[in-house]
């Protein structure tokens, strides 16, 4: 395949998970998500469905009573604040945020000291994060459209980066860790929740775009994610696969069997240097 042909099929995959995720943020109580089960990005308006899921992914119910209604919408894989260790007056850069769920809680974490940006590249998610935001008074949120592999912001910008079940629906994840790493201050984290490869995929399920939109077939094997993340100049590298989630996971595609082939991991890292100026 020629570099021009990668990049067409690249746009191609991009393209999908954009209208795939269009339709999450506007979808209604008809069930339908990213043509797979419903279970997978929790599209519906029932709050209570969504808070089941949620929960399921790590989520307490105080969490969900922290964000304004709506923000929830049943996405990801885990929750990435789970290991971020956030503190006040810190800034936080959330990767794929979507409605708002995980940056209104990093948030309440960081106070009103500390800023989170949330970038997503589908103008109808952005649309209803600002919305949430602005129903929710949170004066230290913005959100920006943008690529996670060509982020929207100046170097050394971010303390920390969090990331919920999006780098796995990239094409070039190289390019995601690349860009990460430029826009983490000396010192800064990565605190990601993604799925992961344990074993290779099929070709059919590799080339299903219903399961790549459904945070399946772009998953990457866990020592190839590590050796992209050493190339882009992390250290302290640590990716921890959750055994338990692949029963989530088979709810996400019932009966294709994906569980065997995948799970959620969370993902952490540090960009070298000193954070202290003293």
């Amino acid at each position: 395949m020629s570099v021009e042909e990668v990049h067409v099929e690249a746009d191609g995959v991009r393209q999908h998970v954009r209208e795939s995720y269009a339709e999450v943020a506007e979808a209604n109580n008809s069930g339908d998500c990213c043509g797979v089960q419903a279970s997978c990005c929790g599209v519906s308006d029932d709050a209570a469905i969504n808070t089941l899921i949620s929960t399921r992914l790590g989520y307490s119910e105080d969490d969900l009573a922290q964000v304004p209604d709506g923000a929830d919408m049943g996405l990801g894989c885990g929750n990435p604040r789970a290991i971020a260790s956030l503190k006040a007056g810190e800034v936080v850069v959330d990767l794929g945020s979507g409605g708002g769920f995980d940056a209104f809680l990093a948030a309440h974490e960081v106070g009103e000291s500390g800023r989170v940006i949330g970038v997503d590249m589908t103008p109808a998610m952005l649309s209803k994060a600002r919305k949430n935001a602005e129903k929710g008074g949170f004066s230290n949120v913005e959100f920006r459209l943008g690529e996670i592999e060509h982020l929207p912001l100046a170097d050394n910008t971010a303390d920390i980066i969090i990331s919920n079940c999006v780098i796995n629906l990239s094409p070039h994840k190289a390019l995601v860790f690349r860009d990460a790493f430029r826009v983490l201050k000396a010192g800064g984290r990565l605190a990601i929740s993604d799925v992961v490869a344990t074993a290779e995929m099929p070709e059919d399920m590799k080339n299903d775009p219903m399961l790549h939109a459904g945070c399946m077939a772009g998953a990457s094997l866990i020592d190839e994610l590590e050796t992209m993340m050493a190339a882009a100049g992390f250290e302290q590298i640590r990716i921890v696969p959750k055994d338990a989630s692949r029963d989530f996971i088979r709810d996400w595609a019932p009966g294709r069997g994906v569980e065997d082939y995948v799970v959620s991991a969370y993902i952490e890292a540090v960009k070298p240097g000193s954070s202290c100026c003293c």
